[in-house]
């Protein structure tokens, strides 16, 4: 099966996506591959203070988990389920180098043609635009070509750097799921952020430009 001819399958996949230029350069979204593995195994290592705190809680300790052996099997399950038309994992490339996943999920489609998105950065591109630029390209790939009507995303109260960014591509703030879901060895209560398509006016990425946020490249 030709996967990038099937349309019907998954609508939008595996479509690069990009480019688009923010202050730290230009950042594309691409197909997660199995040759990612010494790069996200390096970030998602180093970055470990900075990242465990928001995700959710795992019995395998985080040095494990994130050796390089382990991409192999988590890189082959999430292409499995983009297969499936299930989920659309991406890698967030900043000048062409590894710097982060996005990552569209439970896409369905019918009547309720909706999903989830998240998304994850090493700490040294944080604060330059890079997530919200990897957002806002997702977020238009998804009511384009994947042809969704609703998107949304869930993050922690106390999680302001991520909230700020969810709030500068548009997401709007639908309540409060308590105890949602188990992160960092605890129930945590989550903000459930949502957008439709009626409410982008053009798209996501085009506000950010109008904005001065972020430049054509």
């Amino acid at each position: 099966m030709n996967l990038w001819r099937n349309s019907s399958l998954h609508p939008g996949w595996p479509t690069p996506i990009g480019p688009l230029r923010v202050a730290a350069g230009v950042i594309r979204l691409r197909p997660i591959r199995m040759r990612d593995a010494t790069q996200w195994s390096r970030i998602r290592l180093a970055d470990q203070p900075h990242l465990e705190p928001w995700e959710p809680t795992a019995e395998v300790d985080w040095t494990v988990r994130h050796a390089i052996s382990s991409w192999p099997p988590v890189c082959s399950g999430l292409r499995a389920e983009a297969r499936k038309g299930r989920m659309l994992p991406y890698v967030i490339e900043l000048d062409g180098q590894f710097c982060g996943q996005l990552t569209i999920g439970n896409v369905t489609h019918g009547a309720l043609r909706s999903a989830w998105i998240g998304y994850w950065v090493s700490t040294a591109v944080t604060g330059a635009g890079v997530a919200t630029g990897a957002l806002a390209l997702g977020l238009d790939h998804c009511f384009g070509p994947v042809t969704l009507h609703r998107v949304e995303a869930t993050v922690r109260p106390e999680n302001a750097a991520s909230r700020a960014v969810l709030a500068k591509v548009g997401f709007r703030e639908e309540g409060l799921l308590k105890r949602y879901l188990d992160v960092d060895g605890a129930w945590r209560d989550h903000l459930l952020v949502a957008m439709t398509i009626e409410e982008i006016e053009g798209s996501v990425a085009s506000r950010l430009v109008q904005r001065g946020l972020a430049h054509w490249s």
